[in-house]
């Protein structure tokens, strides 16, 4: 099984949450869903360091502390999806690589209805960490 990690950043902007997703660039992904930003660890490279890293080459934003927020599997293909939460810092997002054509924050709401729905788990999780 391949494991991919990457990060759920999010931020309150006027008392509403809003959390980090990115777009896969081709024009064969125009109507694929959003996704945290993520990748595969390089070799000898942690879970946590592979997920700061991909959100920095992906979304051109550096992570700061993180908690862990578990794994999903995804149903189709063989790979284990390992996300990382924490608040996100004052940079803008962009897409910091040809592989990304879209990096921005978005509502829960809007993140719901965008995300890739094995990764829906994550939003959820969320929630559940910053009600604590």
């Amino acid at each position: 099984m391949k494991h991919s990690a990457g990060t759920l950043l999010y931020r309150w902007i006027d008392g509403e949450l809003q959390v980090l997703l990115v777009h896969a660039s081709g024009n064969y992904n125009r109507h694929r869903p959003w996704s945290i930003p993520k990748g595969l660890p390089d070799e000898g490279e942690t879970l946590e360091e592979a997920a700061r890293r991909e959100t920095r080459e992906e979304a051109g934003v550096q992570a700061g502390e993180l908690v862990p927020l578990g794994s999903i599997d995804y149903s189709k293909s063989r790979k284990q999806v390992h996300a990382f939460a924490g608040p996100a810092s004052d940079e803008a997002p962009q897409p910091a690589c040809w592989e990304i054509d879209q990096a921005k924050f978005m509502t829960i709401d809007e993140a719901r209805q965008r995300l890739h729905p094995e990764q829906q788990p994550f939003l959820d999780r969320l929630l559940k960490l910053l009600a604590k």
